[in-house]
């Protein structure tokens, strides 16, 4: 996907880095920020990719800057990928797939068909309050950061959004990473899925060559 420009706001902690995406010498001084935007027209994909931290108190205005953006965008429709603290998982969650998905009443005329036909599982009503043995139930999603706000609002402002999320533990989540976009893969066919091509032994995915320093360089040699 080639970069197209970034989404302005002062609801992130600023940040301005090298090309996390960077294939040759010549491309990674290219300048990246918080809130970059993507497009693959051979799709009619659009990605926004956001890199930092929401400063307190904004998450919710930068949630209405976004949907106003997809509105004024003309999006057909919007799928946010997210994750849930898989410790906070109830026991008939733990028992079936990590993978969930919520879809807005709107998105829901648009690909409830396809999606019942995958066989996804949605995500369940918790207690609203899990301490209260009489609070009602209601969508709940641990560690999702904006996710939740992002699904309500959407909900009320009629706009078709797709919200799939996998139950992940901290640590190494790069599996996570190709886990949730091949099953993201499944249902939008954006590239051909692992193993469909005999010839292909590897995964058709691209890993960004900066996922090389999520954990820092080797030990030093001088520490033996």
């Amino acid at each position: 996907m080639s970069k197209i420009g970034y989404f302005y706001t002062d609801c992130l902690v600023p940040m301005a880095g090298n090309n996390p995406y960077a294939t040759t010498e010549d491309n990674s001084g290219e300048l990246s920020t918080n809130a970059e935007v993507y497009s693959l027209p051979s799709k009619k994909l659009v990605a926004l990719q956001l890199r930092s931290v929401f400063i307190k108190r904004k998450s919710r205005p930068f949630c209405e800057q976004l949907l106003a953006w997809v509105r004024s965008s003309g999006c057909a429709g919007v799928v946010v990928l997210a994750s849930s603290h898989s410790h906070q998982r109830s026991d008939p969650q733990l028992r079936s797939t990590p993978f969930r998905y919520l879809l807005t009443p709107s998105m829901q005329k648009n690909v409830q068909n396809k999606i019942k036909s995958l066989n996804w599982q949605e995500m369940e009503k918790s207690p609203c309050m899990p301490e209260m043995d009489d609070s009602g139930l209601c969508v709940r999603i641990p560690g999702g950061g904006i996710t939740k706000a992002l699904y309500d609002e959407s909900c009320a402002k009629e706009i078709p959004m797709a919200v799939l999320l996998k139950f992940v533990s901290e640590g190494d989540n790069i599996p996570d990473a190709v886990g949730l976009v091949e099953h993201v893969n499944e249902w939008l066919e954006m590239i051909e899925p692992r193993g469909a091509d005999p010839t292909v032994p590897t995964s058709p995915w691209r890993v960004p060559s900066s996922w090389r320093l999520l954990f820092g360089s080797g030990l030093p040699p001088a520490l033996f």
